[in-house]
């Protein structure tokens, strides 16, 4: 939709992912010998701690980190801090772990679900390089959907809630998942696992024809008796070239009002 900013400097490029006509189908060229994985870091609540992890090529283009999420990393962070008291976190979709962790940096129990038990253990791994093995987290490898009902049905309490979910994937006894038809019941079903004073829930969608208004009103049915706030808006990348804004995710996220976080900048 613009003129290139880069032209000779993609010829520089270790790797480049050729995309084929189906859904995240295609395979990884690579241009030079590289690693099979590399470590990389983020910091965490201005710096005070830092978020390691392994980032690798897979067959679905991901590298294992999505860093335009990094924005909701920081925010939840904070309130996780700010609300001085035990805070238990739910991450549906967790594949990498690296909310998980974030979560659990801040002082956060958190309970970290996902399908793929490789993503899971990928997890793991992260959570060893990040040095936060004695951090309170449950891995749990199941159908975010089935799993969500049975904590209901326990009568399992979070204050918080984050959900990444992909717009189409089977869990791991080939649930299917279509984001359109099943986040509203999986709305419904988390609204019965928030205890009495929930702290944040926040939902990124990627790949899909709703907008930041469909998320952020689809929260805001389910949030209602609870007050709070709701954000929305588009997930970007800053481009170092040009400086473009290149537009990657829709989000929306709840906090209660009860927090305040004035050092905190929304995405």
């Amino acid at each position: 939709m613009w003129k290139p900013a880069l032209t000779s400097e993609w010829k520089n490029a270790d790797a480049v992912f050729i995309p084929s006509g189906e859904e995240s189908g295609g395979h990884w060229e690579l241009k030079r010998k590289i690693e099979t994985k590399w470590e990389m870091k983020y910091p965490l609540l201005q710096g005070e701690r830092w978020l390691k992890f392994w980032a690798m090529t897979t067959p679905g283009r991901h590298l294992g980190v999505f860093p335009e999420v990094a924005a909701h990393w920081d925010w939840f962070s904070q309130l996780i801090v700010n609300a001085k008291r035990e805070v238990n976190v739910l991450n549906l979709f967790g594949y990498t772990g690296l909310a998980t962790l974030a979560a659990a940096s801040a002082g956060a129990k958190v309970t970290h679900v996902d399908a793929s038990k490789k993503s899971v253990g990928w997890a793991r791994e992260n959570q060893a390089l990040s040095r936060l093995t004695e951090r309170p987290v449950r891995w749990i490898v199941d159908d975010a959907v089935k799993f969500v009902q049975r904590e209901a049905r326990r009568g399992v309490k979070y204050d918080g809630i984050i959900l990444d979910p992909p717009k189409f994937g089977r869990g791991p006894k080939g649930e299917v998942w279509e984001v359109y038809k099943s986040l509203p019941s999986l709305l419904e079903t988390c609204r019965a696992c928030l205890s009495e004073n929930p702290l944040f829930i926040v939902t990124t969608l990627y790949a899909v024809r709703a907008s930041a208004i469909h998320a952020a009103q689809a929260l805001d049915d389910m949030m209602k008796s609870f007050g709070g706030k709701i954000e929305m808006g588009e997930l970007v990348t800053r481009e170092q070239s040009a400086g473009r804004l290149l537009s990657q995710a829709v989000y929306a996220r709840w906090e209660s009002r009860t927090v305040k976080h004035p050092n905190l900048n929304p995405p």
